[in-house]
C-alpha cells in the first residue's frame, strides 16, 4: 500500500452500524489504537483520495482492519 498522509480527510466506518468517525486518518488510526479485538474486525476506513495495493491493478478507496493495524503501527513508529 502506498503512504497516506496523516491529514488526508477519512472516514472510519463499522459494520455493524454504528455511527461513522469523520476526521484524518491519525484520528482513524488512533482510534482504531483503542478498539477491542471484535471491533476492528468491524472497522473500516473510507479514504477520500484512493491508494495503490501492490499486486492490484486498481486503487482502492477502502482500507480493511490489517492495513488501518499497519498505519497504526506506523503511527507508533513514527512517535
Amino acid at each position: 500500500m502506498s503512504p497516506i498522509d496523516w491529514d488526508q480527510p477519512a472516514t472510519m466506518i463499522d459494520l455493524d452500524g454504528k455511527a461513522p468517525l469523520i476526521g484524518t486518518i491519525r484520528l482513524c488510526a488512533q482510534h482504531f489504537a483503542i478498539f477491542k479485538a471484535e471491533a476492528k474486525t468491524q472497522a473500516r476506513v473510507l479514504l477520500t483520495q484512493p491508494v495503490h495495493r501492490e499486486g492490484r491493478r486498481t486503487r482502492t478507496w477502502l482500507l480493511e482492519p490489517f492495513e488501518i493495524q499497519a498505519l497504526v503501527d506506523r503511527l507508533h513508529a513514527e512517535g
